[in-house]
């Protein structure tokens, strides 16, 4: 079917359009990696922060504020990127990220640093988003795999390795650098961005926004993380809280599904899942982030607790991880381009995903780190087939004119159901170690008063020898069998993934110089 003219490729083929493009990509390399290492890279650092800030009982709202805060800018940023034009809204998000790392590193207690860390979340909300995007208006589809596969290379090898550089700016230099670092990045990306981004404004009158779509967004996601952030730990599942909260979420979605079908331009446009290759990754990228994001939240809890790992040592042995994503994000994008075909990655990449968390399921106090090893890199190759592929699926089904909204509401869902899965397998993790010591030896001391929230590698290594090997033992059998809770979600992709259509890759650009 013929494009519409505002679809199809406008820039043409000139001197140094290339070289401009590859010095952009750069620019967004770096907003990847601001907002990938942002989500990780405190988690080492809080011990430190909340002993200088005295808030150890706000602790969690560091990085809640954070999550809470781009989740709901997340579709705000894709929806204003295609009305307002991608390269001011990106420059806008850089701009605020800055400020609130800047606030972050100088706040003086806990109720500034959640606040600036909420001011950087509103800023990180639309970086990944944008350099997506923008990567949509700059490249043809048949060549955005391999531009696609570096991205997601990057944000893999940041968010995995945030926590280990975070614990060692905290050991060596000061946590206050863990929000400075942002800004050379920030500078850099700002620098190349604005000189050498070129893109057309919109045009027409100007548009009415969804000022009550938002709202109600708003309401909804706060509502959700909230209860993600709190369920199986502040409260528990059936607590008033959690079920009000849960009630609060489904009524202002059920408002929000009514107010986006009638509004001219939705922040969350529900029109895009009639889309077969737009609602079949969306559903698969939520299963997979679950997965993924699972055994990032819970594995280096593993390692330090069985594997007598320290912060920075779990860091460096999730590596494999790392490996695994780098070598099928890249590899998967640099074929994609040069083949055109891109069904089979997803749907090899679900089985992969399965074949890992199986593999993990089976470790334990006594499997030697080789075997996690392993399981780790055929879980970081699945992934590293999916995620960015299932992107890329979504921009070459999608009109041009729709494409922010549809990427942001993509990841949306993503890290909503990631938030979900991460507090639903915490508690069932809780539940099975509370069953595991409860069955410990009765002659071990310690074991059975020793609380939850003081089981700490610290605390382990200095419990009496029957003490430490009885917890340790318990560690090693209540998490693993938690990675098999993905498996049935991961089996429902595969399905999904072999009903996408493999629409042939456009090799014109969907976006414009200026």
């Amino acid at each position: 079917m013929k494009k519409p003219p505002e679809e199809t490729a406008v820039e043409a083929r000139v001197p140094g359009a290339g070289l401009r493009t590859n010095f952009v990509f750069l620019g967004l390399l770096l907003a990847v990696l601001l907002a990938a290492l942002d989500q990780t890279i405190v988690s080492t650092a809080l011990p430190t922060i909340v002993g200088d800030l005295n808030g150890l009982e706000h602790i969690s709202w560091v990085i809640t504020a954070y999550i809470l805060a781009a989740t709901i800018s997340l579709p705000v940023y894709g929806k204003l990127g295609d009305l307002f034009g991608r390269k001011r809204v990106f420059v806008f998000a850089i701009a605020v990220f800055l400020t609130g790392s800047v606030l972050s590193g100088m706040a003086q207690d806990m109720a500034q640093l959640i606040l600036f860390r909420a001011l950087q979340g509103v800023g990180g909300g639309g970086l990944m988003i944008g350099a997506q995007a923008i990567i949509g208006d700059l490249v043809s589809p048949r060549e955005r795999g391999k531009y696609m596969g570096v991205i997601g290379a990057a944000f893999g090898l940041a968010s995995i390795t945030g926590p280990l550089i975070g614990g060692m700016i905290t050991d060596y230099w000061n946590w206050r650098w863990v929000f400075y670092i942002n800004l050379p990045l920030g500078a850099a990306a700002l620098s190349v961005t604005i000189p050498a981004l070129r893109l057309r404004k919109p045009q027409g009158p100007r548009p009415r926004l969804d000022y009550a779509g938002m709202v109600l967004l708003a309401v909804v996601s706060t509502a959700l993380v909230m209860l993600t952030s709190w369920a199986g730990r502040t409260y528990a599942w059936t607590s008033p809280v959690i079920i009000g909260l849960g009630i609060t979420a489904a009524a202002a979605a059920a408002l929000l599904a009514a107010v986006e079908r009638r509004v001219a331009e939705p922040v969350l446009p529900l029109r895009l899942f009639r889309t077969r290759n737009f609602a079949l990754p969306t559903l698969m990228g939520t299963a997979v982030g679950i997965a993924m994001f699972s055994t990032i939240a819970y594995m280096p809890t593993f390692l330090q607790m069985v594997n007598g790992a320290t912060a920075v040592q779990s860091g460096l042995m999730m590596l494999p991880l790392v490996a695994g994503m780098l070598t099928a994000t890249i590899g998967s994008g640099q074929l994609i381009s040069r083949t055109g075909r891109y069904k089979i990655y997803p749907v090899a990449g679900t089985v992969l995903i399965i074949a890992g968390l199986v593999l993990l399921s089976r470790i334990s106090d006594a499997t030697p780190y080789a075997f996690t090893a392993a399981g780790l890199a055929v879980l970081g190759l699945g992934i590293g087939c999916v995620m960015q592929n299932l992107v890329l699926i979504v921009q070459n089904s999608v009109p041009h004119r729709t494409m922010g909204a549809a990427i942001s509401t993509t990841n949306y869902f993503r890290q909503i159901g990631a938030s979900f899965g991460i507090a639903l397998f915490g508690s069932i993790f809780i539940n099975r170690l509370a069953d595991q010591l409860a069955d410990a030896p009765g002659n071990v001391p310690d074991v059975g008063t020793a609380g939850f929230s003081e089981l700490s590698p610290a605390v382990l290594r200095a419990l009496p020898a029957p003490a430490h090997e009885a917890i340790v033992h318990a560690f090693g059998q209540a998490l693993p069998p938690v990675f098999l809770l993905s498996v049935p979600l991961i089996l429902a992709a595969l399905v999904l993934a072999l009903f996408i259509r493999e629409i042939p890759l456009s090799e014109t650009v969907g976006g414009s110089a200026e």
